[in-house]
């Protein structure tokens, strides 16, 4: 497939900014560079992602996309905003940012469902979509297609924007002009790594997930472990963005399947305590808070309730 115009690109980017996409870049497919992959075997044989077992699995397409989509060439990397325009109430059980929304599986998958189906009128080819599920390093790509770097949180943050950003990813046998590889960097504040409730944030830019508030109340199954600094947070953990100084006038989005629902806004303590199966199934049907189970939802809060007697 002969390479395409910058031209192209322009047209995509447009069609893109209409379906709310904030950011996107292009990046040429390339198998993972030595560095970033011992970095992550290194994480891997740390035992530093826990019981997420599914990371040690599919080695091969992690280090090249092309045996996601065979012949692929290019790579359009996706940055959607969810950041809230609304927050809940400080004394309820909190719930991290990107879950107060729709689930993003859902909005990211369609959106860029949409422009990958415009790039093949358009431009022909075949394209793959990969939202989260899909073995590819999301921020990796992210970097070499220009939209941002990877702070010490290892969180993809883009200049002038932040952090609270979604990625998705279309691979197309179409080969793009690529962008140029972000090279800013975090501004080695170590914020992120001083507020972090439980010390999971490597100087390194590592993130031991056995001990990440997120992965515990969202990934892992079992009792969650005592004298747990888990405050009033009921759903993942937002701390290492708050204290981030690229931040602090992060926009909000304008994407009204991510804004939180009015139902959910109205939940407080009591109600979470007594959400039976039945409920928790109706109120999360389309949220990203179903990946916890109800039991892992009433592990969380029965904790939060605990501990706030102790205190």
């Amino acid at each position: 497939m002969n390479l395409m115009s910058s031209e192209c690109k322009k047209v995509i980017l447009k069609e893109a900014a209409k379906l709310g996409i904030e950011d996107i870049g292009f990046a040429t497919i390339a198998p993972i560079d030595d560095f970033a992959q011992k970095h992550f075997d290194s994480w891997i044989e740390n035992g530093f992602h826990g019981e997420m077992h599914y990371l040690d699995k599919y080695h091969d397409e992690r280090k090249n996309p092309t045996l996601l989509l065979p012949s692929a060439r290019s790579i359009i990397v996706c940055a959607i905003n969810y950041h809230p325009t609304q927050k809940q109430p400080a004394n309820a059980p909190q719930i991290a940012s990107y879950a107060l929304g729709k689930d993003y599986h859902e909005v990211v998958r369609a959106k860029l469902s949409t422009l990958a189906d415009f790039i093949r009128s358009n431009f022909g080819g075949e394209t793959r979509v990969c939202v989260d599920t899909a073995p590819l390093r999301e921020r990796y790509w992210a970097v070499k297609a220009g939209i941002g770097f990877i702070g010490r949180n290892n969180q993809l943050i883009i200049p002038q924007k932040g952090s609270y950003f979604f990625l998705g990813e279309i691979l197309t046998t179409i080969e793009f002009p690529p962008d140029e590889p972000c090279t800013q960097s975090c501004l080695n504040c170590g914020a992120c790594i001083k507020h972090c409730p439980t010390r999971a944030i490597k100087l390194d830019g590592s993130i031991d997930a056995r001990l990440c508030l997120s992965y515990l109340t969202i990934e892992y199954r079992g009792d969650l472990p005592e004298n747990l600094p888990l405050g009033n947070r009921v759903y993942g953990c937002d701390t290492c963005q708050m204290v981030c100084p690229h931040n602090f006038n992060a926009p909000a989005t304008k994407i009204v399947e991510l804004l939180p629902s009015k139902e959910l806004l109205e939940l407080n303590q009591q109600a979470m305590e007594e959400m039976t199966p039945e409920q928790f199934s109706s109120i999360f049907r389309h949220s990203a808070i179903k990946r916890t189970k109800h039991s892992g939802f009433k592990r969380n809060i029965e904790y939060i309730t605990k501990t706030a007697r102790h205190d």
